[in-house]
């Protein structure tokens, strides 16, 4: 991939991000609904890669990759409508007739650059993480498992747009 494509995806993210459509909490549910989705209909297409690139069986592809992005994908969904709520903290005494909170906010674009050993728990388990927070997400999966890559790169095109993921 050439610089000038790099940035105009970078960009295309960014003016995606700034449109707002990451920040309501439904909008990243419903996005991970339909990871959780996907990846469960793509399960044995990623266990036949693994087993090609890395020699995984059927069994450890689902036991160390798969079913752990499910399983966090799962706690996501429990638990994002907390994870992004206001906390209250202490207002400071010269502020005293006001209130204070924190409020969780998205970074905006993130890159996930994956290693070979574990493909698809390394790449899918920080993009359930940043698509959780309200981020769009640059994947870089390794160029060293390509069997599995692009099965990835298959499925992450059949959910998401390319300024999105």
């Amino acid at each position: 991939m050439k610089k000038e494509e790099i940035s105009q995806i970078v960009k295309d993210q960014r003016e995606f991000f700034k449109r707002g459509k990451t920040l309501p909490v439904a909008y990243r549910i419903a996005a991970l609904k339909k990871l959780r989705e996907t990846l469960e209909e793509y399960e044995d297409r990623l266990a036949e890669a693994m087993m090609k690139d890395l020699g995984k069986s059927t069994q450890e592809a689902y036991m160390c990759e798969t079913g752990l992005v499910i399983s966090e994908i799962s706690h996501m969904l429990r638990h994002v409508r907390k994870y992004a709520k206001n906390k209250k903290v202490l207002t400071p005494l010269a502020q005293f007739a006001s209130s204070s909170y924190k409020q969780p906010s998205p970074y905006g674009v993130v890159l996930i650059m994956s290693p070979w050993n574990y493909p698809v728990l390394l790449t899918l388990d920080p993009l359930v993480d940043a698509i959780a927070a309200g981020n769009t997400v640059v994947v870089k999966p390794s160029n060293y498992s390509s069997a599995t890559t692009a099965v990835l790169i298959d499925m992450l095109e059949s959910i998401y747009p390319k300024d999105y993921v």
